[in-house]
């Protein structure tokens, strides 16, 4: 396959900033034509980068001579097409799930209790929410002057108004707030960039993450938004506001430790499939070996693959447990319902919020997650199938006996087994033994406090809208 047209394509597509900064603004179409012109202003350097313009511009996946200090990038929902003055054929082709909208479609991928959209932030449950402006950036500098000139842009004639604003800063180590290193497991993209971190799994068809490609799917194409130039090297991304109960995830790991006499850190290890320093319990099953290089932490299969022909076979999961986080999200080649576990890949981008957890102030009121941002072709097919059919269902897998995603998962539907009479069940199977180990009274340790389903326009897509003259038909 040639190369991709890189420079139409959204940066965050195909590429980690790794950045350590993140501001993302949620705005409101106030006025139509002016919103569209001010869109238009943000794509105007045709060879993608920062640009030189007043106004910061669209990074796209062109090649970088030189990191720039910010990336920016849109994400345009459905109500914000249709605000933006889209005309009706074109709001009509695209697929449903992204029309519905992440509120609408809460209940299919576990937002519900306290992650149900009656409790998410006013901006993520306002039918206003038009667009997500994306913007990455290395300094505190960098971020501050572009988010300005984007502020100042928006509001110089009203076109735009803004929601809420949402900071993301990476902690160190590049963990996340369960304290586990991230960033490892990234698909590699055909005639796209290479990954940051080598994956040893089959290169994924670029149809699988912008429209207008061969999917992963023999001989099928996701549909294209009409016209071509407003749908092709677009795609989509599921952003949600994901918080992290820290303490409660600690207090587990030492009652489940007390209970069964696991050391807590190996429990940590299986419910997540990595040690925490992100060693996968694939390489190293006894201890976080540090000796693993960092750049081969995510060269590993479940079981003897094609690019993996001399994997552990892990197919009982004593190594890795079949219902770990990172096993049900990425199963790589390992056998699951559907036989489908390299065809529901996803790109995932983002940064934690918040202070870094202190064991010693468990208990300070501080919210604290991650901003996260998963990305694919299709929004029901790759989010969505991973939320609802593979993080929330023991079906997922044999042997799982209905329970879920012990990190990510709703465990309101699991059999009450906690102390308080509520909680899910995570099953560690241990060779030679009848019985895996249980792990009961698993709690909900991350709630989504908003969530968007945004279309990634490419550079084009936006140079269209911007020249639409208002005057074509409208539902």
């Amino acid at each position: 396959m040639t190369d991709l047209p890189r420079a139409d394509i959204q940066g965050f597509i195909l590429r980690t900033y790794a950045m350590p900064l993140l501001r993302i603004l949620a705005l409101k179409v106030e006025q139509s034509a002016a919103a569209r012109r001010f869109l238009g202003k943000l794509a105007m350097a045709r060879e993608g980068g920062n640009g030189s313009g007043e106004l910061p511009q669209l990074a796209t996946a062109v090649d970088w001579d030189i990191k720039p200090q910010y990336c920016l990038n849109i994400g345009l929902t459905y109500a914000g097409l249709a605000a933006l003055g889209l005309p009706a054929a074109s709001l009509a082709s695209f697929p449903a799930e992204f029309v519905e909208g992440a509120a609408a479609r809460a209940e299919r991928v576990g937002d519900t209790g306290n992650s149900s959209p009656e409790y998410w932030e006013e901006a993520f449950s306002s039918p206003d929410l038009h667009i997500l402006l994306f913007l990455f950036a290395q300094t505190e500098e960098a971020l501050e002057q572009a988010a300005s000139r984007l502020r100042a842009g928006y509001a110089e004639t009203g076109a735009i108004s803004e929601l809420s604003a949402h900071d993301g800063r990476s902690l160190a180590g590049n963990t996340a707030h369960f304290g586990y290193r991230d960033g490892f497991a990234q698909p590699t993209i055909e005639g796209g960039l290479p990954p940051a971190m080598p994956d040893v799994l089959p290169q994924t068809p670029a149809g699988a993450f912008l429209l207008g490609y061969p999917s992963q799917y023999t001989d099928f194409l996701y549909p294209v938004p009409a016209p071509g130039e407003l749908g092709r090297n677009g795609s989509f991304v599921a952003f949600r506001i994901l918080a992290q109960d820290c303490h409660g995830f600690e207090q587990f790991l030492t009652q489940a430790a007390r209970e069964t006499g696991l050391d807590r850190e190996l429990i940590a290890a299986k419910l997540c499939g990595r040690w925490r320093n992100g060693i996968p319990l694939s390489l190293s099953p006894n201890f976080p070996d540090e000796r693993i290089p960092l750049e081969q932490r995510n060269s590993f299969d479940y079981v003897p693959s094609e690019s993996v022909p001399d994997a552990f076979d892990d197919r009982r999961g004593y190594r890795c447990p079949l219902g770990s986080h990172i096993r049900r999200m990425n199963p790589r080649s390992s056998a699951v319902a559907g036989n489908g576990g390299l065809k529901h890949r996803i790109i995932r981008r983002g940064l934690p919020y918040g202070p870094p957890y202190d064991p010693a102030n468990p208990d300070d009121g501080i919210e604290r997650g991650l901003l996260g941002l998963f990305i694919g072709a299709s929004l029901k097919d790759q989010f969505e199938f991973l939320m609802s059919e593979w993080a929330n269902k023991g079906s997922f897998a044999p042997g799982l006996r209905d329970t879920t995603d012990p990190v990510i998962g709703n465990h309101a539907g699991q059999m009450a087994t906690g102390e308080d009479g509520a909680g899910g069940t995570f099953l560690i199977p241990v060779e030679g033994e009848k019985r895996p180990t249980a792990l009961t009274g698993l709690a909900r340790f991350v709630t989504c406090r908003g969530a968007a389903y945004c279309f990634l326009p490419s550079a084009t897509a936006i140079r269209y809208i911007s020249a639409l003259d208002g005057s074509a038909d409208r539902p």
